[in-house]
């Protein structure tokens, strides 16, 4: 999980509750629902005239967040697969 301090996740859980509410389950779209969403909060945050600096910050939140979830939840779930199904 990205580390700010517990005191200040409270302010985000109920408006990304109801964005996640929103997302389509079906899988051929929730990819695009997804990717609308968080584009548009890079938008919002950064506002119209971001800079190369801004766009570098933006791209390694963006690769931090692909790394944190795969070290937290996909290679766990690679780990399941691999005890219960066997190696390659």
């Amino acid at each position: 999980m990205p580390y700010i301090k517990s005191t200040e996740r409270g302010q985000y859980i109920e408006a990304i509750e109801e964005i996640a509410r929103l997302i389509p389950t079906d899988r051929t779209s929730r990819p695009g629902h997804l990717n609308f969403v968080i584009s548009l909060l890079l938008q919002k945050v950064y506002g119209p005239s971001m800079r190369y600096a801004d766009h570098n910050e933006a791209i390694g939140v963006l690769n931090c967040a692909a790394l944190e979830l795969y070290r937290r939840k996909t290679a766990p779930y690679e780990d399941e697969k691999i005890a219960s199904d066997g190696d390659i």
